[in-house]
């Protein structure tokens, strides 16, 4: 893993049906992708990070 693994740009768009919607960026520049919600995004960095913590079933 490098040192900018951890490190994103969070550009927030607009905020519709109380959440946040935008773009997530990471900051080697290899990957940007678009959020619909904050939940999402932080599903993404989750991702990104390759966290070993279990996922909750709904």
């Amino acid at each position: 893993m490098n040192n900018d693994s951890g490190t994103f740009i969070v550009q927030v768009l607009y905020r519709r049906n109380g959440t946040w919607q935008g773009v997530l960026k990471w900051t080697d520049g290899r990957r940007e992708q678009q959020f619909r919600s904050a939940f999402e995004m932080l599903k993404l960095m989750d991702e990104a990070l390759g966290s070993d913590i279990p996922e909750v079933e709904d």
